[in-house]
């Protein structure tokens, strides 16, 4: 079991969008396995690589029981709406109600490069919606409307965690123009 410190808000690493995972390699398969050691050890719902430091498109998802992970993925969202509680790994200790799809229908990749086709609604379709967005550099509380945003901010500017330093940030050998590390 190999877990990793979990980047908090304001790490610049979380603001970055990612690169698309071109070597289904050992090393991607060690990080789909650290990504989900660290994910189940938080515990939480879903870890994209960002949030561990590296600027990958991969993420790990365990909801209802079911454990995954989806390499550069493609999102295909449902018109019909939820609004629920969502929380983050990287904002600990918040949950707000957030606005996501209510379905979705994800095309990407396993860790040995076969094509994965992902369905889920609800819950699974929050955590994949969430987890893409990290990949694209973009938080969940990006997404609440102005009040809700505003509770978020200040629950952030508050805690105990915020303002920490940055941890030092070490590149990838993977072909990421010097954004993975």
């Amino acid at each position: 079991m190999s877990t990793r410190p979990i980047r908090l808000f304001g790490d610049p690493v979380l603001r970055t969008a990612a690169e698309p995972v071109v070597d289904f390699d050992q090393e991607l398969r060690t990080l789909v396995q650290d990504l989900t050691d660290t994910m189940l050890e938080a515990p939480g719902s879903g870890l994209a690589a960002p949030q561990i430091g590296v600027g990958l498109r991969v993420f790990t998802w365990h909801v209802d029981g079911e454990l995954g992970h989806l390499v550069n993925p493609q999102l295909t969202l449902s018109e019909e709406i939820q609004d629920g509680p969502e929380g983050c790994l990287s904002i600990p200790g918040f949950s707000i109600d957030c606005k996501r799809a209510l379905s979705v229908v994800a095309h990407g990749f396993d860790m040995y490069g076969e094509p994965l086709l992902v369905e889920g609604s609800e819950m699974l379709a929050r955590a994949i919606q969430h987890e893409t967005d990290h990949l694209d550099g973009i938080i969940f509380v990006d997404r609440l409307d102005r009040e809700a945003r505003k509770e978020a901010m200040k629950f952030i500017r508050e805690a105990e965690w915020f303002g920490d330093p940055t941890p030092q940030v070490k590149f990838s050998p993977h072909a990421t123009n010097g954004l993975g590390i």
